[in-house]
């Protein structure tokens, strides 16, 4: 119970049409949906906000019991602020363009290696196309989820040999230097990059913003793709997580049972994260079990399985607001 349902087939990327009606909706307002919305700055000014990373998944007992730049409640504020700002920035200089309702992400995946061998992060092709496989089903509802307007196109494979990236460490200068070397791409594309990974992490991404930092993207590790060796996290769905941050959403545990929470309405609260697969657990007092099945929160690969509407509302309304050409 609660694990994600197998299939044999794999859906194109899109949306279902009352769910595209749904999103044009929203898109086309040019507003946050009312469970993302955020009050402006004062004097209707918006700082960019200071955090640059949005998460590091942890495997259960890992060295890094919180992920490192853990959101506080100001930040979540001033990202919500930015984001009802960015929409109306964008409404005036697209003015009369329709917002975008499907969308194909570009993505350019770096390989970080220490040497030519599996074991020291030689991840092979048919894992890199196993994984935009598994994005492509989550985030088009194929899983059991709601269908979202995104879909993933591989453009590029690039592998770099160079023991001073292996492992990539979370936060460090070596890390900013092997992003702005290798990103590549507007900010429309998604830059994955995989490898061994420091402190027992899972992956780490950055949060869209108004103005593009060599930073963007996703990190990985590479054996949490399809057919990997990490126990219990090797289907995919670290890299679906990070993706929902680089799109914008927040863990279902955010803020825990107080406040905003996610952002998100159709998302119950939660106090913290859940780990394993934990049925019926419920940890806070407001209606709904906890989402444990949501990409978003830090269960099994084989518990997670969906996306709500109301996270693919506000993915949409952010891509609008930030990424879109």
């Amino acid at each position: 119970m609660g694990l994600r349902p197998h299939l044999s087939t794999r859906r194109a990327a899109g949306v279902a049409s009352t769910t595209l009606a749904l999103l044009l909706s929203t898109a086309a307002a040019g507003v946050v949906p009312a469970a993302a919305a955020g009050s402006a700055a004062p004097g209707g000014t918006c700082v960019e906000p200071a955090d640059v990373h949005a998460d590091a998944r942890v495997k259960p007992g890992g060295a890094a019991k919180h992920e490192p730049n853990e959101l506080t409640a100001a930040q979540v504020r001033d990202r919500e602020a930015d984001l009802a700002a960015a929409l109306r920035e964008r409404s005036v200089a697209r003015a009369g363009a329709a917002p975008l309702a499907a969308i194909t992400i570009p993505v350019v995946v770096h390989v970080i290696q220490e040497n030519s061998t599996r074991a020291r992060g030689n991840i092979p092709d048919s894992m890199i196309n196993s994984q935009i496989a598994v994005l492509n089903q989550a985030y088009a509802g194929g899983t059991g989820g709601a269908p979202t307007a995104f879909g993933f196109q591989l453009t590029k494979i690039n592998r770099v040999t160079n023991p001073a990236w292996y492992p990539i460490v979370y936060g460090s200068s070596a890390e900013r230097q092997m992003k702005a070397s290798l990103r590549e791409g507007g900010k429309n594309t998604l830059n994955i990059y995989l490898g061994e990974l420091s402190d027992d992490l899972l992956g780490w991404a950055t949060f869209p913003q108004r103005k593009l930092s060599s930073s963007d993207g996703v990190v990985v590790l590479g054996e949490s793709l399809p057919g990997g060796t990490s126990t219990n996290y090797n289907q995919g769905d670290t890299g679906t997580h990070e993706v929902g941050h680089w799109l914008n959403l927040y863990h279902t545990f955010q803020g825990g049972c107080g406040g905003q929470g996610d952002s998100v309405s159709d998302t119950p609260a939660e106090a913290s994260p859940a780990y394993q697969c934990p049925t019926g657990r419920d940890t806070c007092t407001a209606t709904g079990l906890d989402p444990i099945t949501n990409f978003m929160d830090y269960t099994y690969d084989s518990c997670m399985y969906q996306f709500t509407p109301g996270q693919a509302s506000r993915m949409l309304t952010a891509w609008n607001a930030y990424r879109a050409a």
